[in-house]
C-alpha cells in the first residue's frame, strides 16, 4: 500500500515526442522540453459519523482570481482599450501583410476591427 501511495504522488511530466505526439509520464526522455504537471490532490478525509455536520462554506480564495490572473486581465484590458482608442482616432491605420508590405485598412476593415476591439474591451475590462 505504501508503494502505491509513493508511485501515485510521483511528479508527472508532459512532453511532445519526435513524431509530434503529446506524451505523459513520470520519467521523460532526455533532450525534450517538459512541462511539470500539477500533482493529484489527495482524497478527501472521511467525514465523522454524525447526523449533523457543520455547513460547508466556500473558500473565497478559491473563488477569487489569483494576483497573477488579475494582473494579466488588467494588461489585456489596457491593450484592448488602447486598440479601440487607436481605431476610433480617425487616423489612417496600417498593417503589414505576409510579404512584409504595408497596407492601409479601408473603412469596412476599420469597422470590423473596431467591433472586435469593443468585444475585447467587454471581455477583459468587465
Amino acid at each position: 500500500m505504501a508503494l502505491f501511495a509513493a508511485a501515485a504522488s510521483a511528479q508527472q511530466y508532459k512532453w511532445t515526442d519526435k513524431d509530434g505526439k503529446v506524451r505523459y509520464g513520470d520519467v521523460p526522455p532526455p533532450g525534450v522540453t517538459t512541462t511539470k504537471l500539477k500533482a493529484p490532490s489527495p482524497p478527501p478525509a472521511a467525514a465523522p459519523d454524525t447526523k449533523k455536520s457543520a455547513p460547508k462554506t466556500k473558500e473565497p480564495e478559491k473563488q477569487a482570481m489569483t494576483e497573477e490572473q488579475l494582473q494579466i486581465k488588467r494588461e489585456n484590458c489596457a491593450r484592448a482599450q488602447e486598440s479601440l482608442r487607436t481605431l476610433q482616432s480617425g487616423l489612417r491605420i496600417s498593417r503589414i501583410d505576409s510579404k512584409g508590405e504595408r497596407y492601409y485598412l479601408d473603412d469596412g476593415q476599420i469597422a470590423q476591427e473596431t467591433a472586435k476591439a469593443r468585444q475585447a474591451v467587454g471581455q477583459w475590462c468587465s
